[in-house]
């Protein structure tokens, strides 16, 4: 069963987190799958937009702490830190844009994911979360998609406080762009992408490459700078969920 499922529409496609079980969670083989879905999709000409959500309603709870810490070991858990930036730097170096469909929570390392998307739809009763600085951690991948695409404010209310954030303030915050009805969430996504899909070809592809040109810093240039003084980033079994 696959970690990543990916689900193709008329010009789009969906790319599904998939443990429900684990409410989504993060861990090896997800990072790796999640990667590949994105790398594949971007040079794709059938696809023009993708769609991002997870899997049963949910988005993502953050890392598996219990993937990571299985007797015998995992043989990704030592690889883990270059998984997760690959996965970050496919979603980065994508040449399409990303919808989000946040679906009752985001949290932690699930929340980089749903601040990496161009386009976030959210529920009234959805919430993100980034808590690092309740446990006295960083949380790198967060502090750079905020940086990418939000004022010092904002970041300070995010990653500071470290509460949860729910769908109307997450939107006049800017960190969502549509917020509905918890059930209409993916209804409403999904409708957008179609939209966005119907767009004359490559338009979009060339807007979001000005985007990324515009920063003047790759993938993992522009990752570096916010993971290169995390105290934590190469222990082998995360105590944190970015």
């Amino acid at each position: 069963m696959s970690e990543v499922n990916v689900e193709k529409g008329d010009g789009w496609a969906q790319v599904i987190l998939n443990r429900p079980e684990r409410k989504n969670a993060i861990n090896g083989p997800l990072g790796l799958e999640l990667r590949e879905a994105f790398e594949a999709l971007s040079v794709d000409d059938e696809v023009r937009v993708i769609l991002f959500s997870g899997a049963e309603g949910s988005f993502c709870s953050g890392l598996d702490l219990k993937s990571f810490n299985e007797t015998p070991e995992p043989e990704w858990v030592g690889d883990f830190q270059q998984i997760w930036r690959g996965a970050h730097r496919a979603i980065f170096n994508c040449k399409k844009p990303v919808v989000g469909a946040l679906e009752r929570f985001a949290i932690n390392g699930g929340a980089a994911l749903a601040i990496a998307c161009d386009l976030l739809v959210v529920g009234r009763e959805s919430f993100i979360q980034v808590g690092e600085a309740q446990i006295g951690m960083a949380a790198p991948y967060n502090l750079a998609w905020l940086s990418l695409r939000h004022p010092e404010s904002i970041i300070a209310r995010v990653v500071l406080i470290g509460d949860r954030i729910y769908g109307e303030e997450m939107k006049s915050l800017g960190l969502a762009h549509f917020c509905c009805d918890d059930s209409q969430v993916l209804i409403e996504a999904k409708n957008l992408v179609a939209k966005l899909a119907a767009y004359p070809e490559h338009g979009l592809n060339r807007i979001k490459t000005v985007m990324r040109d515009a920063q003047g810093l790759g993938a993992d240039d522009w990752f570096d700078r916010f993971t290169s003084s995390d105290p934590v980033k190469e222990r082998t079994k995360p105590s944190r969920v970015d």
